[in-house]
């Protein structure tokens, strides 16, 4: 049974849109359009077919993703950027009507993930350990330093710093836009992988170390078999309902994971996840078909490394542009 899928702005996941394309090839047959408001951006050239679409901040926005699903008959659609997550999961009953699924958490989840403090307290008043965090207002007349400040609502890493004095910590609360302050988490970092079904069951979790990091995605990492660690994830997914990909960010302190965000949609390092046996793409696609999926919670190859490089699409320019029903043939170099 053939299927579509639409990514949503799909900027430079190149592998992830690769990923569906392997899925669809090996189950049925589809293909993956992409929408985004950038006809440079490398996904545009690498999907088998690209619409432009306005901002998600843009009223028009769910329109134009409608309009797509319905000239594509899109049985799928994968929202991958915080901006649209909550946007989407109000719609979702809107496209299900439409014969649509679209794989993003309930609203209630996406608004509470939104909200680092939210989703710290939220997690620690359902017996899963995370950071302790809190505004400005609130923190104590003598803090324990080091503290980590960062934007209440933001992402990829940017605005977060570490805090070691009074000195510090003034200009920071400044500073950086709407902050939380955090306990300082020393550790190795982590990113646990989830997949959940459409009901909330988790199906696979795989955890990674984050050992080089580079603009807030894993440079450097390797998959880990640590059953805190998936049982931290399932934890995760007790807690709150998911739908589709979650990335749950943690670091380990003195043999204990404890989470300080979590972000309900895939992770820029999700290809070592495919590639460790945890196949996502091809997972979310056996669900929109249907199909039963049962889960395989911690089996993926143990100790498998990521280590990254860019890679470049060369277009002519005259072909610079969205490619709507016609496909084109590029050239992709490391």
């Amino acid at each position: 049974m053939s299927l579509n899928v639409l990514i949503t702005a799909g900027s430079r996941r190149v592998a992830l849109v690769q990923a569906f394309q392997r899925a669809l090839a090996a189950t049925g047959g589809g293909a993956v359009v992409v929408a985004d408001v950038n006809p440079l951006s490398p996904t545009v050239y690498v999907a088998d077919r690209s619409y432009a679409v306005p901002l998600s901040t843009d009223p028009s926005y769910l329109d134009a993703i409608a309009d797509i699903c319905r000239a594509e008959a899109i049985g799928l659609v994968i929202p991958t950027i915080d901006d649209e997550l909550s946007l989407f999961a109000r719609a979702v009953d809107r496209f299900r009507a439409e014969g649509v699924r679209i794989a993003v958490s309930p609203a209630a989840t996406t608004m509470v993930c939104d909200d680092k403090r939210v989703t710290c307290r939220a997690l620690s008043d359902r017996g899963v350990a995370a950071a302790a965090t809190c505004l400005p207002a609130e923190l104590p007349a003598d803090p324990i330093f080091p503290l980590f400040i960062k934007p209440r609502v933001g992402r990829g890493g940017v605005g977060a710093f570490p805090i070691r004095n009074w000195r510090e910590l003034d200009f920071f609360l400044e500073y950086v836009p709407d902050p939380v302050v955090q306990t300082y988490l020393d550790g190795p970092e982590f990113t646990i992988d989830v997949l959940c079904d459409f009901a909330g069951e988790p199906l696979s979790v795989v955890p990674r170390e984050r050992v080089v990091i580079r603009a807030g995605v894993v440079d450097r990492g390797r998959t880990v078999r640590d059953a805190r660690l998936v049982d931290l994830g399932v934890a995760c997914a007790h807690a709150m309902r998911f739908a589709g990909a979650v990335n749950i960010q943690c670091r380990v302190v003195d043999g204990r994971p404890v989470v300080f965000e979590i972000n309900p949609r895939f992770s820029g390092g999700i290809g070592l996840t495919i590639a460790a046996g945890a196949d996502f793409p091809r997972l979310l696609v056996d669900l929109a078909r249907g199909r039963r999926v049962t889960p395989s919670i911690g089996r993926f190859q143990h100790d498998l490394w990521l280590t990254s490089y860019e890679a470049s699409v060369f277009v002519a320019g005259d072909l610079v542009g969205f490619s709507n029903a016609s496909t084109r043939s590029i050239a992709e170099v490391a």
